[in-house]
């Protein structure tokens, strides 16, 4: 009886991941830190193009994604137009999982904007704290935790960052710590 249980439930996962992998994920590229680059020039950091594609092939993703880039921008300089060009990406969006690439000092921001608009959509919103480009970065393993996710939670919105998922309603930054919490 016990090895009929297991096989039941790996035949379930093989089924759902088959499941899955099938549909597409939108990506939405917004900026923030994650994608920022220095610039030896200007001594700073600064936006040229987005790592995504990149990260992609580094990671060998093979499940079907399109790649929206929205904007560049460092989310401190986020206006309402900017987070409604964000939810506007997401309610057109034709795919039903959607990663958003953030900056981290307004992502919670931004998804509390999303969040109540009720999209029938599983969105989950990621960033980093160092430069994808720079040694020691987490922008590789919060966008690995994001695309998990988003193939494997409900319908909702989420933020994924430190390993951690987070209720799009429940979140906070702690700035001190530089580390996303449950509020």
């Amino acid at each position: 009886m016990r090895q009929e249980g297991i096989a039941l439930v790996q035949g379930e996962i093989r089924r759902h991941s088959e499941e899955m992998t099938s549909k597409p994920i939108r990506i939405i590229v917004t900026g923030g830190t994650f994608d920022k680059a220095y610039d030896a020039i200007k001594g700073e950091l600064t936006f040229k193009v987005s790592h995504l594609p990149e990260i992609l092939k580094l990671a060998r993703v093979t499940v079907p994604v399109a790649i929206e880039q929205n904007q560049l921008i460092d989310s401190l300089q986020m206006q309402d137009e900017n987070r409604h060009s964000v939810l506007d990406a997401c309610a057109r969006a034709v795919e039903e999982r959607i990663v958003v690439t953030h900056g981290t000092d307004t992502m919670a921001e931004t998804a509390c904007l999303i969040g109540p608009a009720g999209l029938a959509k599983t969105i989950v919103i990621t960033g980093a704290m160092v430069p994808y480009q720079v040694q020691g970065s987490d922008a590789l393993f919060n966008f690995g935790t994001a695309f998990t996710a988003v193939q494997l939670l409900p319908i909702g919105v989420y933020i994924s960052m430190n390993g951690r998922i987070f209720a799009w309603d429940r979140v906070r930054k702690d700035r001190a710590r530089g580390i996303f919490e449950e509020s």
